[in-house]
């Protein structure tokens, strides 16, 4: 499922799209709020360039707007129609539900958009 070479491995594990290899972020763990959006300017393994023109991850917002507007159906669903909870119940997981993913959703919307734009090359490996 999460081989190599494939967008959702980078995606997943927020590495270099283009070689695989390495984490494009400084801090690994998205929990680190305070170093969240820090990133390496190049891939130490095949020297791509993560902010491919200025304010290239701008772009990333829409895609977080996409995913939290997922994250919300789907807490709306699951307290709502599997749990019998409340209207007022049900968007207060919501809310809740969008606070906690909140640092994921932002690391997963930066790497979901460099994967837009950036394939995988197996040629990078062979160096």
């Amino acid at each position: 499922m999460l081989k190599k070479g494939s967008k959702l491995n980078s995606i997943l594990t927020g590495t270099c799209p283009k070689c695989q290899n390495e984490s494009m972020y400084l801090d690994k763990n998205p929990l680190h709020l305070n170093k969240i959006l820090d990133m390496h300017e190049n891939c130490s393994h095949c020297g791509f360039k993560y902010q491919i023109e200025p304010s290239f991850f701008y772009g990333a917002m829409y895609v977080s707007y996409g995913l939290n507007v997922g994250i919300g159906i789907a807490a709306f669903i699951i307290s709502y129609v599997f749990f019998s909870a409340s209207i007022k119940v049900a968007f207060i997981s919501i809310i809740v539900s969008l606070i906690v993913l909140f640092p994921f959703v932002l690391r997963w919307s930066r790497n979901i958009y460099i994967n837009m734009f950036v394939s995988y090359d197996p040629q990078t490996n062979l160096k």
